[in-house]
């Protein structure tokens, strides 16, 4: 398919989901930014491997034992070629918070008192908290870019405040905000880090599902994403990190297959990316992510980055035409990912979710777990809409129907805030 014109309705009858309907209305699913819907050849993989392959990886020396861990190990192949990696420096993980406590656990071993740790106000609080706790252990000090007011981090404060210096241990950053959609200046940010000999965690769990990824051009000592954002099944996500960096970071749990030799008197450990995987991993999981993955490379992610780019423009150019609306983030298409958040007027972006609900609208309503951004922008909470490869323009019309109808419904007249 790579070859192929990308044709959204093509894509759009490999998702059963989308054939639902809201009461009376045609679905319109606008969260992909929370999950990503699944295309039947994931279903159908997953359904196979728990028909056909079900044994547990490593331990069991039979044929389906064999099966099952030539499934899984290929998987981590296709995660590996994904993103221009070695397999041996993917870890799987349950999702990217699991990814991210990791490193911050194991990599943060190695920070002490007087050292410093740089993130920023867009995290998730999966990239605030595990730092958070990592300097409360270490006694190191956690410091953090500020935002521009649209919504991109400030490098010219940053740059006043001297807040990557020779101190800075780890710089952890979000490659595109799950809120405002503003991608990350890795590029400065990599070199900083680099100049003053620190390691650069990247959360991509915006990035990876949505455009192209060759974690040695980002710069990244380490990057963590899920597989339920990339259309994958849930309960499965992933850490890569550079092979020396993984090797010289001790483990993060402990239990079967991490360990090489065990004594009462202490234990060795296997090498990464096993060291990492105590138990029984996510392996239907996996053999899930691996179909997903065939099936975006099948599309290219040129393909589907080009046409999320079209969405995001053509979205954010119908939102301007209400004043109602008040952006969370750059306006501008450029260097942006496809989360757009927003405030509607003065209405709660609860009560905005339900109502969009009732038309058949699925969006997220909140503060998408990046609390601190939204006090940055003095917001409680905010609407987000975000596409994928599924999303159409039609669908974006749908939903500025569906607020229009919405500001009616609260007697709020179109045109006035």
């Amino acid at each position: 398919m790579t070859g192929d014109r990308f044709e959204v309705e093509r894509v759009r009858r490999d998702f059963p989901i989308l054939r639902r309907r809201i009461g009376s209305a045609e679905l319109v699913y606008l969260d992909s930014a929370n999950t990503a819907q699944k295309p039947e050849a994931v279903i159908r993989a997953m359904a196979e491997h728990y028909r056909c392959h079900n044994a547990n990886v490593a331990r069991a020396m039979h044929t389906l034992g064999a099966e099952a861990t030539a499934a899984f190990e290929g998987a981590r192949q296709k995660v590996a070629a994904f993103i221009g990696a070695r397999p041996e420096e993917v870890v799987f993980t349950k999702n990217a918070s699991e990814a991210l406590n990791l490193a911050a656990h194991s990599l943060g071993a190695t920070l002490a008192p007087g050292d410093e740790v740089v993130i920023s106000v867009a995290e998730h609080h999966s990239n605030i908290v595990p730092w958070q706790l990592a300097c409360q252990r270490s006694g190191a000090r956690l410091r953090w870019f500020d935002l521009t007011e649209q919504g991109r981090l400030d490098l010219d404060q940053a740059a006043a405040e001297r807040l990557i210096n020779p101190r800075t241990k780890i710089v952890a950053v979000t490659w595109v905000s799950n809120v405002t959609g503003a991608v990350s200046p890795l590029t400065e940010i990599a070199a900083q880090a680099r100049a003053v000999g620190a390691k650069l965690v990247l959360d991509g769990s915006q990035g990876v599902p949505h455009r192209p990824c060759d974690v040695t051009a980002l710069g990244a000592d380490l990057m963590a994403f899920t597989g339920h954002k990339l259309a994958g099944p849930t309960g499965i996500g992933a850490l890569w990190g550079r092979y020396d960096l993984l090797e010289a970071m001790p483990p993060f749990l402990g239990g079967g297959e991490m360990i090489e030799i065990v004594r009462m008197e202490g234990s060795t450990y296997a090498r990464p990316p096993h060291r990492f995987e105590a138990g029984t991993p996510p392996i239907a999981q996996a053999v899930g992510l691996g179909a997903a993955i065939d099936y975006l490379t099948g599309w290219g992610m040129d393909a589907i980055a080009s046409h999320e780019a079209d969405l995001t423009a053509y979205a954010l150019a119908r939102l301007a035409e209400l004043p109602e609306v008040r952006l969370i983030g750059p306006a501008d298409p450029t260097d942006r990912g496809g989360a757009i958040a927003f405030t509607l007027a003065d209405l709660h972006p609860h009560d905005v979710m339900q109502v969009l609900d009732s038309y058949g609208v699925a969006v997220r309503g909140g503060h998408h777990c990046a609390r601190p951004l939204h006090q940055r922008f003095q917001v409680t909470a905010s609407v987000r809409v975000s596409s994928y490869l599924y999303t159409t323009r039609s669908e974006i019309d749908r939903l500025i129907e569906a607020l229009i109808a919405t500001l009616e419904f609260f007697r709020v007249r179109p045109g006035r805030k």
